[in-house]
């Protein structure tokens, strides 16, 4: 099926809060919201890498960038009853699975209670309508299958970041039911719902422990690229096919809000589940220049083998579909990161990619 790009005459002058606006995939979200003319605002910590997509883009020059913690309740309602937004996207998390076990207490406390915090804040907040949590597909209980795995399957989690994913989608779900049902929807006109995507990759991520940065690190720096688990398979998909789908979610929660008000899965096509050497292979290849990878003999903590998502109710129910396949996303990437290498405008460069991704719907 052929999927439906965001609709920019929606957006127009909407009222906006992102949560994570400073991470990789809040600067490109926030980046898109201020090309269809959104009121932005933002609330975060300060941008977790050096560099950054939000600082080499100045994402801060289009929007109101606020610093802040969503630990902090109090912060957030304050935010909340000043700007009063009227969608929300949830996007600040502690996003990397080894550094969960290294800091588990930080992990729950910003994936569960900062969940709950923003649900809170939003609670108390008179002009939210739409409210969308972007969680995980690391939110399920793996069993390695082959199959994707759909939204009513069991949660669960062996490390403590996909632990605490599965509890801030059971926050999702508790808050929901119990102050935004959808069975009450026309007396509190708020619709809720949690999105789960796989292995996001895109130009301007420098996290640490995640492949696309590895790889692209060891290019740049003209040195071999260390791979952790070459057999893993992700759903990799480009940062702005899952964006599309928050985004067209929102749009009919804003309108039917009832019938949306649930999970969705957002991943790639079934022959875009690649494993991580596949991706190495291919992006070394197309990096050219004698690049190189070699296999990290160290410990590693447990990670998961296998992990595919079903996206049917996304296909359709809302029309959403991956538009770039992977050798255009890995080629649209290695495009980004040799544009910083010449000290290009990466604004600008950015915003030709959602240029670029918005033309190939139509």
């Amino acid at each position: 099926m052929e999927g439906v790009v965001v609709d920019k005459t929606f957006w127009k002058g909407k009222k906006v809060l992102i949560t994570g606006h400073t991470g990789f995939k809040g600067s490109w979200l926030s980046l898109w919201l201020q090309r269809m003319e959104a009121d932005v605002t933002g609330y975060a910590l300060p941008p977790p890498t050096k560099p950054s997509l939000f600082e080499i883009a100045h994402v801060a020059d289009g929007m109101r960038s606020m610093t802040g913690d969503v630990c902090n309740l109090e912060h957030l309602k304050g935010v909340m009853g000043e700007y009063r937004p009227e969608i929300i996207f949830h996007m600040a998390a502690q996003p990397i699975v080894r550094d969960s076990y290294m800091q588990p207490v930080e992990t729950y406390a910003t994936n569960v209670m900062g969940t709950v915090n923003v649900l809170e804040a939003a609670r108390h907040a008179d002009d939210v309508r739409a409210i969308i949590c972007i969680t995980s597909d690391k939110c399920y209980e793996n069993r390695e299958w082959f199959w994707g795995y759909r939204e009513s399957d069991r949660l669960g989690g062996r490390d403590p970041y996909s632990s605490s994913k599965a509890c801030a989608e059971l926050v999702i779900s508790a808050y929901r039911d119990s102050y935004f049902p959808v069975e009450t929807y026309e007396r509190h006109g708020v619709a809720v719902a949690s999105t789960r995507a796989g292995n996001v990759i895109g130009g301007g991520d420098w996290a640490r422990d995640r492949l696309i940065p590895d790889v692209v690190n060891g290019l740049m720096d003209a040195r071999p690229v260390i791979i952790r688990n070459p057999n893993a398979v992700r759903p990799w998909q480009f940062v702005i096919d899952p964006l599309n789908g928050y985004l067209r979610l929102a749009e009919r929660l804003w309108a039917e809000g009832p019938g949306f008000s649930k999970s969705w899965n957002f991943g790639p096509n079934h022959d875009e589940v690649k494993p991580v050497l596949w991706i190495v292979e291919y992006l070394t290849k197309l990096w050219g220049e004698g690049a190189c990878w070699e296999l990290d003999v160290t410990h590693k903590p447990h990670e998961d083998n296998y992990l595919k998502l079903d996206c049917s109710n996304a296909n359709n129910i809302l029309r959403w579909s991956p538009k770039v396949g992977l050798p255009t996303a890995l080629e649209w990437i290695a495009e980004w990161y040799q544009g910083y290498q010449r000290n290009e405008d990466m604004r600008d460069l950015t915003e030709v990619q959602i240029t670029r991704y918005e033309n190939m719907a139509t």
